[in-house]
C-alpha cells in the first residue's frame, strides 16, 4: 500500500501553574485484568484443539524468504518475524486475553501454502487475509488476491515453485474491501486486462463500493485502521496481538482493476478457464457487494467473508457503513439450503478450512443463527425502549453459541454488533430529546470538569476508581478532562493506563487494537509512522467518472465556495465522455454529456491528465505548454477550482481535541 509518512510534531502544551509530567510508559497487568484473564480460561473450552488441527491440514510448504516480502526499493511490506513471540506453545501471558491468545497461536502457527483439496491452494500468512489458486483446464484462478501487489506476488511465486508456471486465467474478487482486491496488479497487469488474457470476476456494484469506501472515506479510512489494527503500537504481549482476522495488513502497493464480468444475477452459473462455478450474490452482509460460489468438480464452498472462524463485523469500527445481521443470516442459510448436503469442503478468504458434509452444514447453521439472533433481539429492546448502549450491556448469544470458537468476538463484538444493529433499522437518534442537540465534545467536558468540582478532584477520584479496576468509568470521566484540557498530562496517563488494562483483557484483536493505540497517542501524542493509505493514486484512477466527481464534491470546501461561480466544460477524449462541472451555491454539480456556451474555461485532455490535475501533480499552464491539455477561456478558473479542493489529514487527534498540538 501507499504509505504515508507526514512531518507533524506533537508538542506536550502545559497549563499555567500546572506541574510537568512526562509521559508514562507502558504498564503491566494489574490484579483486575489478570482477573479477568484467569476467568476466560475457566470459561471456555481450551481443550477443544480441532481448529489447530484443520489448520495443520493439507500443509504443503513454508513461506518464501521467512515470510518477509519486500518492495522494489528494499522496504519490507510484511514481515512474518512480527509474530515470533507466538512461537510454541506458550500459556497466555498475563497481559492478553486467553482466547484471543489462542487465536492468534493459530494463525501465526500455520503459514504456507496448505491445500484446500485436490485442484483448490491457498497462501496463508503474507497478509491480513488468504490468497486462493483454484486450477482450471486452461490455467489458474486467483481469488482475492490480497491488499497489496507485492504480497500477492510473493504468494503467486511460492505457488508456482509447487504446482507449476500455470498461466493466470481470472480473479475473482469474492467482495469490495481492501485485503481482497489491493494485490491484483501483483498476479495481472493492465496488459493482460486490455487483451482479454484475463478477466475479473466481481459481484454486482463492486466498484463502486469499493472506490467509495476506499476514497470517499478513505481519509478517515486511513487514520482508523491504523487504530484497528494496531499499527501504530508494536506487536508483542503489551502490544498488537494481530487483529483477529488475520496475522495483520501489509503495507505495500494497493492497486484495484476494474472487473470485466460482473455476476449480476442472484444466482448465476459461469465457466471459467474450462471451470464451472455456481454464485450466488449477498449483497449488504459483510461488504456492501459481496458474493459466494461453488465449484461443483471440487466439491467446494467459499462463503466470502461471511462465515470465518469469528464473529465479524456488523460495523466496521475503522467507520465503513453499517451492515445487514438479517442479510448476513438470510444469505448464509440459504448458501447452506443450497450447497450444505453436497460441499465436501468450506473455505475462506480468512483463517482456514472446515472439511466434512456435517461439520460445513453445522457451521452455516450456527454462523446463520448468531446474525440473526443480533439483529432479532438487538430490535426487540429497541421496540422496548433501550438504546443502544443499554442494550448492547443487556444482550449476549446463546450459551452454545457463545461456546463456539468460531463465533468468539476476535473481530467484531456482539456488543458494537448489537449497537450496529439498532442503528441500521432505527438511526442514531435514541429518542431522548437531551440527547438530540447536544453539546460538542469539548464545550461539554468543560461544563463537565466544572460542574465535578474541576480537573485535580476528577483525577483523586479516577485514580480510586482504577485501583478498584473501574477501567471503562475511568476512561469515561477522564475523557472530559482531557477534552476540558488535552494538556494535563496527569490526566492522560491515567486515562492510558486505564485504556490499556482493557486492551490486555479484551478478547477482539480489533478492540485491543483502539485501546492500545489510544494510551500511545494519549501518552506520546500523534507520531505519524506508515499506516494503510486507502485513497492509493492506483484507486482513485480505476473510479468511474461520476464517482471521481463525487469524491470531489466532498473535497469541495463548501464555505470558502460560497459566493463564487464557476463553470468549467471538460472533454475527455480517451474515455469519450463530456461534463459540464458548475460551482455554485458551495457545492460542485456535474452533468453528464452537456457543455456550456458561457464556461469559464473549456479543457480538453485525456482522464490521466485530469489525475495528474487534482493529484497536484500538474498545473493547468504546464499542461497546456507540454501538450497535454487543450483549453479555451481562463486557466485561471480552473486552478481556482482546484484550489476550493480540501486536502485531508490523516493524522487527525482521536482520543484529544481535534487541532491538539
Amino acid at each position: 500500500m501507499q504509505l504515508k509518512y507526514l512531518t507533524l510534531s506533537m508538542m506536550l502544551v502545559t497549563g499555567i501553574g500546572q506541574t510537568v509530567l512526562a509521559a508514562d510508559a507502558a504498564k503491566p497487568a494489574t490484579d483486575a485484568t489478570k482477573a479477568a484473564n484467569a476467568a476466560v480460561l475457566k470459561a471456555l473450552p481450551f481443550n477443544n484443539k480441532q481448529a489447530f488441527e484443520d489448520s495443520a491440514k493439507g500443509f504443503i510448504a513454508p513461506l518464501d524468504n521467512n515470510g518477509v516480502v519486500k518492495n522494489d526499493q528494499g522496504g519490507i511490506v510484511f514481515d512474518l518475524s512480527r509474530y515470533k513471540f507466538l512461537e510454541g506453545d506458550k500459556p497466555s501471558p498475563d497481559t492478553v486475553n486467553p482466547s484471543l491468545w489462542r487465536q492468534a497461536q493459530i494463525m501465526a502457527h500455520y503459514t504456507g501454502l496448505f491445500e484446500v483439496t485436490e485442484g483448490i491452494y491457498q497462501v496463508r500468512g503474507l497478509d491480513i487475509s488468504n490468497i486462493t489458486f483454484i486450477e482450471a483446464p486452461e490455467g489458474v484462478i486467483i481469488m482475492d488476491p490480497l491488499a497489496s501487489a507485492e504480497s500477492a506476488k510473493a504468494a503467486l511465486k511460492l505457488y508456482r515453485e509447487h504446482r507449476g508456471n500455470k498461466p493466470v486465467v481470472a480473479v475473482i474478487h469474492s467482495h469490495s474491501h481492501i485485503d481482497h482486491y489491493g494485490g491484483v496488479m501483483g498476479v495481472i497487469s493492465h496488459e493482460d486486462l486490455k487483451s482479454g488474457k484475463v478477466k475479473v470476476y466481481a459481484p454486482e456494484g463492486y466498484t463502486e463500493a469499493a472506490l467509495n469506501e476506499s476514497v470517499i472515506g478513505g481519509n478517515r479510512q486511513t487514520r482508523l485502521s491504523g487504530y484497528q489494527y494496531g499499527m501504530l503500537v508494536a506487536d508483542g504481549p503489551q502490544g498488537t496481538m494481530t487483529s483477529g482476522l488475520g496475522l495483520g495488513p501489509s503495507k505495500g502497493t494497493v492497486t484495484f482493476a476494474v472487473p470485466t464480468n460482473i455476476i449480476s444475477k442472484p444466482f448465476q452459473k459461469e465457466t471459467i478457464g474450462g471451470l464451472d462455478f455456481e454464485f450466488m450474490l449477498a449483497p449488504d452482509t459483510e461488504a456492501p457487494a459481496e458474493m459466494f460460489f461453488y465449484i461443483p468438480k471440487y466439491k467446494a464452498l467459499s462463503t466470502a467473508e461471511d462465515a470465518v472462524h469469528t464473529q465479524h463485523n456488523v460495523y466496521s469500527l475503522r467507520g465503513a457503513k453499517v451492515r445487514s445481521a438479517y442479510n448476513w443470516a438470510k444469505y448464509l442459510r440459504e448458501a447452506n439450503d443450497r450447497w450444505g448436503n453436497v460441499a465436501e469442503v468450506l473455505y475462506a478468504p480468512h483463517h482456514w478450512p472446515i472439511w466434512g458434509k456435517e461439520r460445513i452444514s453445522e457451521h452455516l447453521t450456527r454462523q446463520s443463527a448468531a446474525y440473526k439472533y443480533i439483529n432479532d433481539q438487538s430490535i426487540r429492546l429497541a421496540n422496548s425502549g433501550y438504546d443502544m448502549v443499554e442494550a448492547a450491556e443487556m444482550l449476549q448469544l446463546p450459551e452454545e453459541l457463545q461456546s463456539e470458537w468460531g463465533l468468539r468476538g476476535y473481530y467484531g463484538t456482539t456488543n458494537h454488533n448489537v449497537k450496529a444493529a439498532i442503528d441500521k433499522q432505527f438511526g442514531w437518534y435514541n429518542g431522548n430529546p437531551a440527547t438530540l442537540h447536544p453539546l460538542p465534545r469539548v464545550d461539554a467536558a468543560k461544563k463537565y470538569v466544572e460542574y465535578m468540582g474541576g480537573a485535580d478532584a476528577i483525577v483523586k477520584r479516577a485514580k480510586t476508581d482504577y485501583a478498584n479496576g473501574d477501567y471503562r468509568w475511568v476512561m469515561q470521566v477522564l475523557m472530559q478532562v482531557v477534552y476540558a484540557d488535552p494538556s494535563n498530562m496527569e490526566a492522560r496517563n491515567l486515562m492510558a493506563d486505564a485504556s490499556e488494562q482493557l486492551g490486555y483483557q479484551t478478547e477482539a484483536g480489533t478492540w485491543r487494537g483502539w485501546y492500545l493505540s489510544a494510551a500511545k497517542d494519549l501518552r506520546e501524542g500523534v507520531k505519524p509512522m506508515q499506516v494503510v493509505t486507502f485513497a492509493s493514486p492506483d484507486t482513485v484512477a480505476a473510479m468511474p467518472l461520476e464517482l471521481f466527481f463525487d469524491y470531489l464534491s466532498i473535497r469541495l470546501d463548501g464555505p470558502k465556495a460560497e459566493g463564487k461561480t464557476i463553470k468549467i466544460n471538460l472533454d475527455l477524449p480517451d474515455t469519450k465522455d463530456k461534463y459540464l462541472l458548475v460551482v455554485q451555491y458551495g457545492v460542485l454539480q456535474y452533468h453528464k454529456d452537456q457543455q456550456a456556451k458561457d464556461a469559464d474555461a473549456s479543457l480538453t485532455m485525456d482522464r490521466s491528465t485530469l489525475n495528474e490535475i487534482i493529484g497536484g501533480k500538474l498545473k493547468v499552464e504546464q499542461g497546456v505548454v507540454d501538450g497535454k491539455i487543450k483549453l479555451d477561456g481562463k486557466p485561471e478558473k480552473f486552478e481556482e477550482f482546484v484550489a476550493l479542493l480540501d486536502t485531508f489529514d490523516p493524522w487527525y487527534q482521536v482520543v484529544m481535541p481535534i487541532g491538539t498540538k
